[in-house]
C-alpha cells in the first residue's frame, strides 16, 4: 500500500506500517504528530523531553503497529505517548535521586500548569475523576484538561462529535456528584 493519501484510514496505515511501510508511518506522523505534540507540551514544560517522547511514540508505533486492534489510532497513540512521558519523568527522577542531575539552574522549573495538573490527578478532583466511567473521564480530560476542541476530541477518541458533547455533559454532572460525595456540604449550608 505505497503512496498513502489523506483518505487512507488509520487502521489501513497501521496495517501497512506493520508490513514495514515507512511511507505509511510518515503519513500517520503527519496526521497525528501536531496534536500529540500540543497535548504533551501541555503536560510537560521541557520541550526536549516532549520532542523525545514524540519520537519514542512513533518508534513504538513502528515496532508494534501489528498489535493495534483497528479503527482510529488517536487513542492508541495518546496512550503510547502518555506512557512514554511517564517513563521519561521517572527516568529524570531516578537521575536526580542518584545525584547525577544537572546543576539546579539547568533543571526545568515546574510550570504552574504542571502543578495544577498534579493537583487534578492527586487531589479531590482526581479522586472524583476516578469514580466516573472511563469513557466519560477521557472526554473530560481531552476537552477540559488538554483543551482540545470537540472535533479534536472526537478524532482522538474515534467517536462522533455529538457523542463527545453528550459525554462531556454527562461527565460534568457525574463529576459534580462525585465531588459532592467527597466534600458534603454541612446541613446548615456553606459557612
Amino acid at each position: 500500500m505505497r503512496g498513502h493519501g489523506e483518505s487512507a484510514t488509520d487502521a489501513a496505515l497501521l496495517r501497512a506500517v506493520a508490513d514495514g511501510d515507512a511511507t505509511a508511518l510518515a503519513t500517520l506522523y503527519d496526521r497525528h504528530a501536531g496534536w500529540l505534540h500540543a497535548r504533551l507540551a501541555r503536560r510537560c514544560a521541557d520541550t526536549e523531553v516532549v520532542r523525545e517522547v514524540l519520537q519514542d511514540t512513533f518508534v513504538t508505533v513502528w515496532r508494534s503497529a501489528g498489535g493495534h486492534r483497528g479503527g482510529e489510532a488517536g487513542g492508541w497513540l495518546w496512550t503510547i505517548a502518555a506512557r512514554r512521558l511517564v517513563d521519561a519523568r521517572r527516568a529524570q527522577e531516578r537521575v536526580a535521586r542518584v545525584g547525577t542531575a544537572p546543576a539546579p539552574e539547568a533543571v526545568p522549573v515546574e510550570s504552574a500548569e504542571e502543578r495544577v495538573l498534579a493537583g487534578l490527578e492527586f487531589g479531590d478532583v482526581g479522586t472524583a475523576l476516578g469514580r466516573i466511567s472511563p469513557e466519560l473521564r477521557e472526554v473530560l480530560r481531552a476537552t477540559v484538561v488538554d483543551g482540545l476542541t470537540t472535533r479534536e476530541t472526537a478524532r482522538l477518541l474515534g467517536i462522533p462529535e455529538g457523542t463527545v458533547k453528550t459525554r462531556a455533559m454527562r461527565a460534568r454532572a457525574e463529576l459534580r456528584a462525585a465531588l459532592a460525595q467527597l466534600n458534603p456540604t454541612p446541613a446548615g449550608g456553606p459557612a
